[in-house]
């Protein structure tokens, strides 16, 4: 697997892996729109297809997980953790103290992840998500402290 910072022109590969992973998946436009953004840094990870995409955004001691999902084919092999650091150390590296992220409540992998990685419940958003004619379903805050965490 390769990993690498995202550039507006990875969008099609980025859209590509969103769209493996989520059924409401971002577009290339979307793509490139969030990342011309300031204090956005995005990864791409690339195992001969793109395989996984993570997003954040950093505005002053805060930042936040726009985005982070691994294709199916992809799952299981370290892709997600990787992502996850490499966005945790862009948040470092742009001067955040502390990281929030939502998550669905029935993602129960990516709960443990996040929980492996020292993210915390910080919330609820009840009805975050719209999944069409599955109804809407609950979000999960997460925090982690930067300046404590030890990745």
């Amino acid at each position: 697997m390769k990993l690498h910072p995202a550039l507006p022109d990875h969008a099609p590969a980025l859209a590509s892996a969103h769209a493996q992973a989520f059924d409401r998946p971002w577009d290339e436009t979307d793509f490139r729109e969030i990342l011309a953004q300031p204090g956005v840094a995005g990864f791409l990870a690339e195992a001969g297809d793109a395989a996984g995409v993570a997003l954040v955004r950093i505005v002053g001691e805060e930042a936040e997980i726009l985005t982070v999902g691994v294709a199916p084919w992809a799952r299981r092999r370290g892709v997600a953790r990787a992502l996850m650091a490499a966005a945790l150390g862009a948040a470092r590296g742009g001067g955040a103290r502390e990281i929030f992220l939502e998550v669905d409540v029935g993602n129960l992998s990516a709960i443990g992840l996040y929980a492996d990685l020292g993210f915390v419940r910080a919330g609820l958003r009840r009805g975050y998500y719209d999944r069409g004619a599955d109804g809407r379903a609950d979000a999960l805050v997460m925090r982690l402290d930067l300046t404590n965490a030890d990745l």
